[in-house]
C-alpha cells in the first residue's frame, strides 16, 4: 500500500532536558550515550580483527567500573516513557525509545501535529535487525507502542498499555528514515483509544491500534517509589 505524501513539517519535540534541568552533565550523558550507539551500530556488522576487539572490551570495561564508583541518581528525573507522564513535555532522556540519553533508544523524534495527533521519525539501524536489512518486528512494536502513547498522552491523562495489535504489511527496511502517523481516536471511560501507521519511504509498512488504561496518580506515585527505593539500594 503506497500513499502520496505532500512536504512534511519538520518535527519538533516538546520536550529538551537540557533545558529543562540546566545541567550541563545531562548534554555530556547525550553525547557518550551518541558514541555508544555510533559503536554499537559499527560494532554489530564489523569484521575487525580478534586483538582490537579484545582492547576495546578491556577500555569499555574499565570505564564500566569507574561508572560504578559514581553514586547512582537517588531520584531519577522525569519519565520513561509518555503514556505514563501525563505531560507530552515531561523529561524522557532516559527512555529507551526516545531518550537522548539512553543508548538503548533509537531514538525516535515525536511532534504534535493537532489537538490529538502527532507525527514521528526514527532510522533504525543495523542493531535493530531482524529479517535481512529489515526492522525486528519487535522494535516496530515497541516504536509503535511509544508514538501510540504519545498521542494518548495529548488526552492530559496517564494511561499504561492495554492492548497493542499491530499489522505488518510490508518489511520494515533498516538504514532508512521511516514516519509515523499517528491520532488518539476517542475516550471511553478510562479506556484510551489510539491507532497510527508506519512508512518507509512513502510506502506503508506496518499498522497499529492500541488501547490504553487511565490510570490515577497515587499508582504512578506508588512506582516511581519503589523505583527510588531500588535505585537506592542497589549497585552494578
Amino acid at each position: 500500500m503506497a500513499k502520496k505524501q505532500t512536504q512534511r513539517p519538520d518535527i519538533k519535540p516538546p520536550f529538551d532536558s537540557v533545558k529543562t534541568t540546566g545541567a550541563a552533565a545531562w548534554d555530556q550523558k547525550r553525547r557518550l550515550a551518541r558514541a555508544m550507539r555510533l559503536v554499537i551500530e559499527r560494532l554489530v556488522p564489523s569484521n575487525a580483527p580478534e586483538e582490537e576487539l579484545r582492547r576495546a572490551a578491556e577500555r569499555l570495561e574499565s570505564y564500566a567500573d569507574a561508572l560504578a564508583a559514581h553514586p547512582r541518581l537517588k531520584r531519577v528525573p522525569g519519565h520513561a516513557e509518555s503514556a505514563n507522564s501525563g505531560d507530552v513535555g515531561a523529561f524522557f532522556d532516559q527512555s529507551p525509545l526516545i531518550g537522548l540519553a539512553n543508548p538503548l533508544a533509537p531514538p525516535i523524534v515525536i511532534g504534535q501535529t493537532g489537538e490529538r495527533t502527532a507525527h514521528a521519525t526514527v532510522t533504525f539501524g543495523s542493531a535493530y535487525e531482524g529479517p535481512p536489512g529489515s526492522v525486528h518486528g519487535g522494535f516496530v512494536a515497541a516504536a509503535f507502542d511509544e508514538v501510540l502513547g504519545y498521542v494518548q498522552s495529548l488526552s492530559g491523562k496517564s494511561g499504561f498499555t492495554g492492548t497493542l495489535t499491530v499489522r505488518y504489511r510490508q518489511p520494515t527496511p533498516l538504514h532508512t528514515e521511516l514516519y509515523f502517523e499517528a491520532e488518539m481516536t476517542r475516550l471511553e471511560g478510562r479506556k484510551i483509544f489510539a491507532e497510527g501507521r508506519l512508512m518507509a519511504e512513502q510506502v506503508v509498512t506496518a499498522e497499529a491500534e492500541a488501547v490504553f488504561i487511565t490510570v490515577d496518580e497515587a499508582k504512578i506515585e506508588a512506582l516511581m517509589k519503589r523505583r527510588e527505593e531500588f535505585e537506592t539500594r542497589h549497585v552494578c
